[in-house]
C-alpha cells in the first residue's frame, strides 16, 4: 500500500551497498557499514531504554504476518539491507515462539544497530498514516458522483531503478503503446478523459476530496448504502510526481501550517470548490485501485510487503534501502504509548514514494476518523534502531 506523505533523505551509493554486503557476509569491513548515507552503529540491547517495550508479542505477531505473506507484487532491489537467508531463518524460528518469550526471541535472533546520519540535525523523522473510512456506492448516483478507477490495462509499473527506453528515468510508470512506451497521463489529463474506455470505475465516492484522501493514504474502507463495508486497495499509480495538496494550501496562504489537520484542510477544500479543483489537479500523481473484502476488521489493508498492516506496529520505510520484515526500534514518544513507554518495536511492512531515506518512517496508526487525527498529529523526531537477523552460519535456524 504505497503511501504518499512527507519526504526526506537520499539513496544508497554503490560503495555503501558493497560495504553493507561485506558486513552481512561476516568479513570485517574496511569502514563502518553504511545504508543510504547512514552509518549502522552496533548497540547492545541493554543500552536501549525500555527495549522491547511492554508488548513484544504484538511486534512478534506483526513480524510473523510479514513472514507468512506471499511475495510482494513489486520485488525489492536485490541490494536492500537485510540478508534474506538470515531473515528467512528468523521467520522459521518465530513460528513456535510463545507470546511470553517474544522479548527473548528478538534479543536472541537479531543484532541492534543504531541508524546514524552524520551531520543530520535530527536522528530520524516519523509521521503517521491511516486507512480512511469513507461513504460510497457500487453504482453512480447524485450522492456519489466521483469514480474510483481500476488499473488500466496499458499501465506498466516500474520497480525502483527500472526504466524503459525513451522514458524519463524519474517516472515510475509507463504507458504501453503500439510504438513503445511513453509517460502515463497526469491527473488533470485523466480527469479530462485521456484514458477513454480504459477508465473503468469500480466504486463511486461523494466528491473529489474523498478521492484525494483515498489516494494519499493508498487504500481505504468504504461503507456502502446497505451498511456493508468493502476495502479499496492500491493497484498502481501513473508514476507522475506527487505534490501534497495540503502543502499548496499553506503555500498560497489559505491556511496556516500551525494546527493544520486533515479535517481542517479537507473542509477548506470543500468550502472552496473552484480553488480545490485547481489545487488537486496540480498533484500530477494518480492512484488506481481494486476491490477486496474486509477479512479482519482489526487489521489494516495489505502493505507493500503483502501482509495486513497492524495498527501501531507496521512501519512504512524506504523500500529501496530496507528489506520488508526487518524489525525497528523507534526510540521516542509514539501515539497511544503506555505509561513509561520510551520506544516501540515495529516491523517494516510497507513503503511509499514519499518515504525516502534511512531514518524516515511512516507508522500505520489504524482505521477511521480517530486514527486519521492521530496520524495527522504524528510528526515526531525519533531515533531509528534496525534489528538485523544474525548470520545463520554455524547455527541451525
Amino acid at each position: 500500500m504505497p503511501n504518499l506523505r512527507a519526504w526526506s533523505g537520499g539513496f544508497p551509493t554503490a560503495l555503501a551497498t558493497l560495504l553493507f554486503a561485506t558486513f552481512l557476509a561476516g568479513s570485517a569491513p574496511a569502514a563502518p557499514a553504511v545504508v543510504g548515507g547512514a552509518v549502522l552503529t552496533p548497540v547492545p540491547f541493554e543500552a536501549l531504554p525500555g527495549f522491547p517495550g511492554p508488548d513484544a508479542a504484538a511486534a512478534l505477531d506483526a513480524f510473523r504476518r510479514v513472514c507468512a505473506a506471499p511475495a510482494p507484487p513489486t520485488p525489492q532491489p536485490a541490494a536492500v539491507a537485510g540478508d534474506p537467508a538470515a531473515l528467512s531463518a528468523a521467520c522459521a524460528a518465530a513460528a513456535g515462539v510463545a507470546p511470553e518469550a517474544a522479548a527473548a526471541y528478538f534479543r536472541d535472533r537479531f543484532e541492534a544497530f543504531r541508524v546514524v546520519r552524520p551531520g543530520a540535525e535530527r536522528p530520524g523523522f516519523l509521521t503517521g498514516y491511516f486507512e480512511p473510512e469513507l461513504e460510497g456506492s457500487l453504482t453512480q448516483g447524485p450522492d456519489f458522483p466521483t469514480p474510483v478507477l481500476a488499473r488500466p490495462d496499458d499501465l506498466v509499473s516500474l520497480a525502483p531503478g527500472e526504466t524503459r527506453p525513451g522514458l524519463d528515468p524519474a517516472l515510475r510508470a509507463a504507458r504501453a503503446t503500439a510504438d513503445g512506451f511513453g509517460p502515463y497521463p497526469d491527473r488533470a489529463a485523466i480527469e479530462d478523459g485521456a484514458l477513454g474506455a480504459r477508465a473503468q470505475p469500480i466504486l463511486w465516492l461523494r466528491d473529489g476530496v474523498d478521492l484525494l484522501v483515498l489516494q494519499v493514504q493508498g487504500s481505504g474502507r468504504v461503507r456502502l448504502p446497505d451498511g456493508r463495508a468493502v476495502r479499496i486497495l492500491y493497484d498502481g499509480r501513473n508514476g507522475q510526481p506527487y505534490t501534497a495538496v495540503a502543502k499548496l494550501i499553506v503555500q498560497e496562504g489559505h491556511l496556516p501550517l500551525e494546527g493544520l489537520t486533515l479535517d481542517r484542510w479537507t473542509a477548506w477544500l470543500r468550502g472552496h470548490p473552484e480553488t480545490a479543483r485547481r489545487l488537486i489537479r496540480a498533484n500530477a500523481s494518480y492512484i488506481f485501485f481494486r476491490l477486496a473484502p474486509v477479512e479482519d476488521p482489526a487489521l489494516g489493508p495489505p502493505g507493500a510487503a503483502n501482509a495486513p498492516l497492524a495498527p501501531g506496529r507496521s512501519l512504512a520505510v524506504d523500500g529501496a534501502l530496507w528489506r520488508y520484515g526487518l524489525p525497528f526500534w523507534l526510540a521516542g514518544p509514539l501515539p497511544g504509548a503506555a505509561p513509561g513507554e520510551t520506544g516501540r518495536l515495529v516491523v517494516a511492512a510497507d513503503t511509499g514514494s514519499a518515504i525516502v531515506g534511512p531514518a524516515r518512517g511512516d507508522l500505520f496508526v489504524g482505521t477511521g476518523a480517530q486514527a486519521g487525527i492521530a496520524a495527522g498529529n504524528l510528526r515526531d523526531v525519533v531515533g531509528f534502531v534496525v534489528l538485523l537477523p544474525k548470520p545463520i552460519r554455524g547455527r541451525a535456524p
